[in-house]
């Protein structure tokens, strides 16, 4: 895969296509573009003309390991930024579901010059999502390094993974410095504090007005205590001219593919393969003059 530096570390990508709209399309959580369910969706938009561009976040896939910023969010919008400068591309329109969709959104409040159009689904919020994304993305390593150590970070599966991937990030991880480390962490997981004001996660509310593209947000699920429905009503609110959809999926898809991670089903539902189903409404978007 072809790489460019960011910020001092390298950044994974794959370009598909080569016409109409570029798209930047973004998964959730800390999965690369690998991840099922992801390339469909990039595949549907590429057969409906557009072209689309997958990366690699940093301490996602194969792409190298990085810890600054105020949040995880914010160092990947500034590497998005980044990259996009590096490759010469941009303004184009940022796509991505829950992290993904936070990540765009950051994105587009910090790089409005480099976004055209945003399209956002499964946004993470309430009180169940924040202290779910701080619990399994910063506490286990914040963790094993108060007991351990910075080499106690190599005994967790996901910077092993990390590793496997990219097997450079082994020395980036084990040059962290322990209480810089223990620092950055507090911070970022101190994003994850539901507070007045930031319905998303370090994002004060009153920065969404710089938002001024085009905005399609797919609404979260009925039940959905990670992506809740109200979350994405009020940045439908907050995003003047925001679009606000029902889901193109089940309503329940995402209890259903949790369900079936937690009993070992992880073949039959994942957790993105109905993205897909937003090809539709998402190459329509973009049509649009």
């Amino acid at each position: 895969m072809p790489s460019v530096t960011v910020n001092g570390g390298r950044v994974v990508y794959e370009i598909l296509g080569t016409t109409g709209t570029l798209v930047v399309l973004t998964p959730g959580g800390r999965f690369g573009m690998d991840i099922p369910g992801l390339r469909p969706l990039a595949d549907a938009l590429v057969e409906r003309g557009h072209t689309v561009l997958l990366w690699d976040r940093p301490n996602c896939g194969a792409s190298d390991v990085q810890f600054y910023g105020v949040s995880e969010s914010h160092m990947r919008a500034e590497t998005l930024a980044g990259l996009l400068t590096e490759l010469g591309l941009g303004p184009c329109a940022l796509a991505g579901g829950s992290g993904g969709a936070r990540d765009s959104l950051l994105t587009a409040i910090q790089y409005p010059e480099l976004v055209t159009r945003l399209v956002l689904w499964n946004i993470v919020g309430g009180t169940y999502g924040l202290f779910n994304l701080g619990a399994h993305y910063i506490l286990p390593s914040l963790q094993v390094v108060g007991g351990a150590g910075i080499p106690g970070l190599l005994k967790l599966r996901e910077w092993r993974e990390r590793v496997e991937q990219n097997p450079g990030n082994e020395q980036r991880l084990l040059a962290l410095d322990r209480d810089e480390f223990v620092k950055l962490s507090l911070r970022w997981l101190n994003a994850y504090v539901q507070k007045p004001g930031q319905t998303v996660p370090g994002v004060d509310d009153d920065l969404f007005d710089r938002i001024r593209v085009p905005t399609l947000i797919i609404r979260g699920g009925a039940q959905d205590l990670d992506h809740p429905r109200r979350t994405s009503l009020e940045i439908s609110c907050l995003i003047e001219g925001a679009e606000l959809i029902d889901p193109p999926w089940p309503e329940d898809a995402w209890e259903r593919a949790m369900a079936d991670r937690a009993t070992g089903r992880i073949d039959r539902f994942n957790l993105f393969d109905t993205w897909v189903l937003a090809a539709p409404a998402i190459a329509e978007f973009l049509a649009r003059p």
